[in-house]
């Protein structure tokens, strides 16, 4: 009997093995709701299981050849959110498979991108959560030869939490931003219960772009300030005083573009300056809040970057 091992796994889209560094892979499983039905009038209760639902599973992957997954990504985004199935293969210490986690019909649900720190030395990586509508598991006696693929890639290397860039139109300094919070991406889903059908249904609804949230130096916050006093201050809140953008994610020698969110319609809601402590040895920072109104992934190859 081989003994598993949590961290040998792999991940096939639509057929294909993604060979996109996984970091982690949880959930994806059918959970049963509870009944607790009362019977006759000797105050008498049976427990039972009735409709079941498929909890959503999250992925952490790396940057490194993941077009087919950002690809996915920016459909839903784009409104033009389509299914997929695939699967989750998990292996022992010789990389043997030994159970299979089958997916079908899946929407993203919800895309997570990591504190953006100038300071850190942190790998980065994308988390989704992905809502299937029907899954299926089994254990598999794998021969020497069914063995999944190494998650062993270099070029992950490529992508850290530290190298990013976020510019606006008409607001200079932002390329100095030190900090970016974490900030998630949620496609709504609507579950639809069927007839006979065990599994609900589902399909998508709204997608809600998040605000970001980050801190720059004071000394390069003119161009916040300005806007500051005009789009809050002043109350221009019209569509002129809202701008478009990028946050790039860099390479980390900071010269190259590896992938970039495009930002639009995007305007200030809030700018204050952090807390300032008598006789503290540290940069004075401005802390800013951003709404935005739609957002795009932009990356390499079939994704529209050169």
């Amino acid at each position: 009997m081989r003994a598993y091992s949590a961290g040998h796994f792999e991940l096939q889209i639509d057929g294909m093995p993604t060979t996109a560094y996984l970091k982690s892979v949880d959930g994806g499983y059918v959970k049963a709701s509870v009944v607790d039905e009362p019977i006759g009038p000797h105050n008498m209760r049976v427990k039972h299981t009735s409709t079941v639902d498929v909890e959503p599973f999250t992925i952490d992957f790396g940057l490194s050849d993941a077009n087919s997954v950002l690809l996915w990504i920016q459909a839903s985004w784009r409104r033009k959110a389509f299914r997929r199935n695939g699967q989750v293969t998990h292996a022992d210490f010789n990389m043997i498979r030994t159970f299979e986690h089958e997916f079908y019909n899946a929407l993203i649900a919800e895309t997570t991108f990591p504190t953006l720190d100038g300071a850190s030395k942190e790998q980065a990586y994308i988390k989704i959560k992905v809502q299937p509508e029907t899954v299926a598991s089994k254990q598999v006696n794998g021969s020497p030869t069914q063995r999944i693929g190494s998650q062993i890639n270099p070029k992950q290397k490529m992508w850290n939490c530290s190298a990013f860039r976020l510019t606006l139109e008409g607001v200079p300094g932002l390329d100095f931003t030190n900090k970016i919070d974490s900030f998630t991406i949620k496609q709504g889903i609507k579950k639809f219960y069927i007839g006979a059908e065990r599994f609900p249904q589902i399909e998508p609804t709204k997608i809600e772009f998040p605000n970001i949230t980050g801190t720059i130096s004071e000394k390069h916050a003119s161009g916040l300030h300005d806007w500051y006093t005009r789009s809050i201050v002043t109350g221009q809140n019209d569509h002129k005083a809202q701008t478009s953008g990028s946050l790039e994610f860099l390479s980390p020698d900071r010269g190259k573009t590896l992938f970039r969110i495009n930002l639009y319609e995007v305007g200030l809601s809030s700018l204050s300056i952090n807390k300032s402590d008598a006789n503290a040895d540290q940069i004075k920072r401005a802390k800013f809040e951003l709404y935005v109104g739609r957002m795009d992934i932009d990356g390499p190859g079939t994704l529209g970057m050169e």
